[in-house]
């Protein structure tokens, strides 16, 4: 009797722990499931994410590259062309007596200065030859002194110059790029009078400040407008450049004025964004 007891003992004890056995492989299998299924979901979340950033800096370098032949187009020919029309402008002789003429000389030689003067900002403009060749702080002072040169507005800067690079990284244009975009902004939409930008590099980081007293945004308006204004392209085109940069941009206000600031952890090489 007592070994029959003791036999369905053991029996209870075998089965219990065949059952737990059971239970535990079918619990580490869920789990090795579950784990392959988040590692593959993971993966898949940074190939799309790797993708979509490969979109974007294809479509800024195309963005520069256009740029760079408008730009080119502009100074070459068209700037070409309306400096050969003020030389043969120029051999006209009118006599002094003919006032209504002289007039009309006079104007139409100021209007092709002025086009001369204009094709020059806009080709700069597209393509800056003293970012490429001064580098990313000269680069925004021209800017700032172009935009603000015989305006109200009163532009400051304080950028700090231990920020040097050896040549024109991607990550230079794309931040000189929204700078300008942002600057824009400013005088078209805050009304602004004064503005003060610094820099500050630390670290390997590069830290921007845009501050201004005009109506600015904060950081809920800006999310709210770069996807519903109608003219919202050039915010799309700030994020995109601050996606590409890995940085970050933020919109706060203090008291009456308004504070822009855009972070670089790293200020990244041509080679990096090519193989992001």
């Amino acid at each position: 009797m007592n070994q029959a007891n003791n036999d369905i003992r053991l029996l209870l004890v075998v089965g219990i722990a065949a059952m737990l056995l059971l239970f535990a492989t079918i619990l580490l299998i869920f789990i090795f499931t579950q784990r392959k299924k988040l590692q593959y979901q993971q993966s898949l979340h940074s190939l799309k994410e790797s993708q979509h950033l490969q979109l974007i800096e294809a479509s800024v370098r195309s963005e520069e590259t256009e740029r760079h032949r408008i730009a080119e187009e502009l100074h070459n020919e068209v700037g070409a062309l309306l400096s050969s029309a003020k030389l043969h402008f120029h051999t006209i002789s009118l006599a002094e007596n003919d006032c209504s003429n002289l007039i009309l000389y006079h104007k139409g030689n100021e209007l092709i200065d002025e086009s001369i003067k204009k094709i020059r900002g806009i080709s700069h403009s597209l393509h800056s030859h003293i970012l490429q060749s001064f580098g990313l702080n000269e680069a925004i002072k021209h800017f700032i002194d172009k935009l603000t040169c015989g305006s109200v507005i009163t532009a400051t800067t304080a950028l700090d110059y231990t920020y040097i690079t050896t040549h024109l990284p991607q990550s230079d244009i794309s931040i000189y790029r929204i700078i300008q975009e942002l600057l824009n902004n400013i005088i078209k939409h805050a009304h602004a009078n004064e503005i003060h930008i610094t820099s500050k590099y630390e670290y390997e980081s590069l830290t921007f400040n845009i501050i201004h007293n005009g109506e600015g945004l904060t950081q809920e308006i800006f999310e709210e407008l770069r996807y519903t204004a109608s003219d919202g392209m050039g915010l799309k085109n700030i994020q995109n450049r601050i996606n590409l940069l890995k940085a970050n941009l933020t919109f706060n206000k203090s008291n009456e004025l308004y504070f822009i600031q855009i972070y670089l952890p790293k200020p990244l090489s041509d080679e990096t964004m090519i193989h992001l």
